[in-house]
């Protein structure tokens, strides 16, 4: 019954160990501020000074 709650929260398809992990600092490479493009719109990734992220279109 746990396995049936926990499909239903990630969906049928999903697995957690598939997840494609890339650190932050290969990302900003020294920037505190990227540009991601999604589907045609930028969005802005900003480390706040607490080193915090802040994701913004």
């Amino acid at each position: 019954m746990n396995q049936q709650r926990e499909a239903a929260k990630t969906g049928p398809h999903h697995d957690p160990g598939d997840r494609r992990v890339i650190e932050s600092e290969d990302l900003f490479k020294g920037r505190s501020e990227i540009v991601i493009r999604h589907q045609g719109a930028d969005y802005r990734m900003k480390i706040t000074r607490q080193g915090k992220l802040i994701l913004n279109k």
